[in-house]
């Protein structure tokens, strides 16, 4: 079932997960240099993760309660990507003083929006299953 509308926001989170943090930095170190995804593995490996969790997710139509679950994983996963994103922020010398944070600290938080909207939709088609299993 592609053309479900969790279908659209799991791969609207999975192209914003996998494109964005190449198209915009994530914040500037203490010489104002920006630091983007690709130049941290952690980084790169959490957003692709959290990527290929979404591309999964779609794939799993048929078992909605496993695409729900990968789709509460996903959004821990995003959590605990931007608390890394904050806190490696946050360390550098001055980096509370420093307001140079890049567009690219919301790209969790996007993802996070994205995610909890599909597991709503998700939800709401299982309820509708479990109603009509129940008029049979």
């Amino acid at each position: 079932m592609i053309q479900r509308i969790q279908t659209v926001y799991l791969l609207l989170a999975a192209l914003a997960s996998l494109g964005l943090p190449y198209a915009f930095s994530l914040y500037a170190d203490a010489t104002g240099e920006a630091v983007w995804a690709a130049d941290e593995v952690l980084y790169i490996t959490l957003f692709s993760v959290s990527a290929v969790l979404s591309f999964i997710s779609i794939f799993l139509w048929s078992k909605r309660q496993n695409q729900f679950v990968l789709g509460r994983l996903n959004i821990l996963l995003n959590f605990v990507l931007l608390g890394v994103l904050v806190y490696r922020s946050q360390i550098l010398s001055g980096g509370t003083a420093v307001l140079e944070k890049g567009i690219g600290m919301i790209i969790p938080l996007v993802s996070i929006v994205l995610l909890v909207l599909a597991n709503k939709a998700i939800k709401r088609d299982e309820d509708l299953v479990k109603s009509v299993d129940r008029l049979r």
